[in-house]
């Protein structure tokens, strides 16, 4: 969900640069910096950005350069002005009261001074709209192109795990001699080799056996490893359900791991967990 792109557009008097930024976030979270004369229409930025965005931290700020200062002057109402200075005067006459500044205080009267206020005209925006549109689909291509790299990394992952598992499946058949050696072993020096019951051994060995297969186990890791490897190339924002896949993929692990009874499974399984943990890490910025 990192991403970044940025757009100008030079028109020799002003310059207008647009630039988008973000980070990861599990929800949209929009910041907009604007200049005054822009501020109307923030509505409307952020709806076009909720639409292309669908999550991140996302930073959008739009900067405009003067090529000459522009000094705005304040406006005069004349007629308003001398409308409040008779007034004045006439209420000065009536009461003997000096008039020298009759002016000032009419200049200060409501209305009479005027401020123009900064407004965007059409032309003007819509040459700053295209702009931003330049800029997010830079931003777009940026996430694409890092979509893409962590597609690359997560496949080689999934595949190192399904790797492991074919090697898990190598040296599963090697755990029933030496499980049955170490039993046989432990039972001979407990109770003595002729006090043995050699049916009820082989019973319990079976069942014991039986509580360790993996059969089950290494069918859905292969089906999850598969779904996840197709969900991945699906077009639509699938973070949040690989997000899941990943889930059911460690618990499978993990029963695999508490199952394994064997230092070299338990070493590969430990690997598949690595790799699990890094693909997870991956899934934040995946959207």
């Amino acid at each position: 969900m990192t991403g970044y792109g940025i757009a100008s557009y030079d028109s020799g008097k002003t310059k207008y640069t647009v630039e988008i930024k973000s980070l990861n976030s599990k929800f949209l979270e929009l910041s907009l910096r604007l200049p005054k004369i822009f501020s109307e229409k923030e509505f409307q930025l952020r709806n076009d950005c909720s639409k292309q965005i669908d999550r991140g931290k996302v930073n959008l700020s739009i900067n405009v350069e003067q090529a000459t200062s522009n000094v705005k002057a304040a406006g005069i109402d004349r007629e308003l002005l001398k409308h409040y200075y008779n007034q004045l005067k006439s209420v000065s006459d009536e009461l003997n009261e000096p008039g020298g500044n009759l002016l000032q205080l009419a200049l200060g009267l409501p209305e009479v001074v005027k401020y123009e206020e900064d407004t965007v005209s059409d032309d003007e925006w819509k040459l700053v709209e295209k702009t931003f549109q330049q800029a997010m689909a830079a931003f777009q291509q940026f996430r694409s192109d890092e979509g893409n790299v962590l597609e690359q990394d997560i496949k080689m992952r999934i595949g190192i795990i399904l790797k492991n598992l074919e090697l898990v499946e190598v040296e599963e058949p090697k755990r029933v001699p030496i499980i049955r050696e170490r039993l046989n072993q432990f039972l001979s020096e407990a109770v003595g080799a002729e006090s043995m019951d050699k049916n009820r051994f082989e019973q319990e060995l079976i069942y014991f056996i039986d509580k360790l297969d993996i059969t089950e186990e290494k069918i859905r890791l292969k089906a999850h490893c598969e779904y996840f490897i197709e969900t991945l190339k699906n077009a639509d924002a699938n973070g949040k359900k690989l997000g899941f896949i990943s889930q059911e993929i460690g618990r499978e692990i993990n029963t695999l791991g508490s199952k394994a009874n064997d230092a070299n499974m338990q070493k590969l399984v430990v690997g598949m967990k690595e790799e699990l943990e890094k693909i997870k890490e991956q899934l934040l910025n995946v959207l």
